[in-house]
């Protein structure tokens, strides 16, 4: 069993006890204010880990559980006697998490967690957002590279996200910067870019304005003048106010995910079903 000499630790401020009560032992999360380490106990099983690590955890849930990561290498300093603990004092392997955990907010609550970044309203960022929505600081925002190279990027399927600010495309004018070009401009030359599709959409949580969606579709030509083609990239961005567009210099969150070709072609046929019946119906 893990963790025999500090089963009951003291903080400056939280204490953190675990108790057998029958053949369970009780669950609870204890979060350290320095280092946002977690620790996990459960039926005689106990477990440290970090932020970064929970996040890997979340991230990597889908794959088997051999190739998932076993040990991220946090631990926690007592305070009172120095001792570190770690996980090589648990009896047990982290299991990793169940397939179909995943992280996979809705429109409302990627909003919300815009307008924490940005200070709106009383609640501050969650401890554990930077993992899991990355902050782009770059000046060129989204389009400093191809949504392939970006961090985390998975052609599964799985979503990721980003926080970053807009950049207008020119010193005049409210044009955005959607064409994608990497620091050793072999981009460019590809004319890669997003383009916009479809109108912009009202995101609200009953009946009060959130902010707005819009949902871009990544464009490649392969040489100057060839028409560009439409890639399997696909970004849904989010912006908070009640204006549809955006403005030069504010943050937005991004939701971007890779859909197979037969994937989209199933959707865009249920849509244009959909509508069909519709019109017949009004008809």
């Amino acid at each position: 069993m893990g963790f025999p000499a500090h089963s009951h630790t003291h903080t400056q401020s939280y204490l953190v006890e675990w108790r057998k009560e029958g053949k369970y032992q009780t669950l609870f999360f204890f979060f350290a204010p320095s280092n946002a380490l977690c620790l996990f106990l459960f039926m005689a099983r106990a477990w440290i880990i970090d932020s970064r690590g929970l996040a890997k955890k979340v991230k990597n849930a889908g794959i088997s559980t051999a190739n998932q990561i076993n040990d991220c290498g946090a631990n926690w300093q007592c305070p009172n006697c120095q001792y570190l603990i770690d996980n090589s004092d648990t009896s047990h392997e982290w299991p990793g998490l169940p397939a179909g955990v995943k992280f996979d907010p809705s429109d409302v609550e990627l909003l919300e967690h815009l307008a924490a970044k940005c200070g709106v309203g009383f609640e501050g960022p969650h401890m554990f957002i930077d993992e899991f929505i990355p902050t782009l600081e770059g000046d060129e925002g989204i389009c400093y590279t191809h949504p392939e190279n970006l961090p985390g990027a998975k052609k599964d399927g799985t979503s990721f996200h980003f926080f970053y600010r807009i950049v207008n495309a020119y010193a005049s004018g409210q044009r955005k910067r959607r064409r994608i070009e990497d620091q050793e401009r072999t981009i460019k030359a590809a004319h890669v870019r997003w383009h916009k599709t479809g109108k912009t959409k009202s995101v609200k949580e009953n009946g009060v304005q959130k902010g707005f969606k819009k949902i871009m579709v990544l464009y490649a030509g392969s040489k100057t003048g060839s028409k560009p083609g439409k890639c399997n990239w696909v970004m849904h961005q989010y912006h908070l106010g009640s204006d549809e567009d955006e403005r030069e210099g504010e943050y937005v969150v991004s939701k971007i995910f890779y859909q197979p070709q037969i994937e989209r072609d199933q959707k865009n046929e249920a849509s244009l079903k959909i509508e069909e019946e519709c019109k017949n119906n009004i008809i």
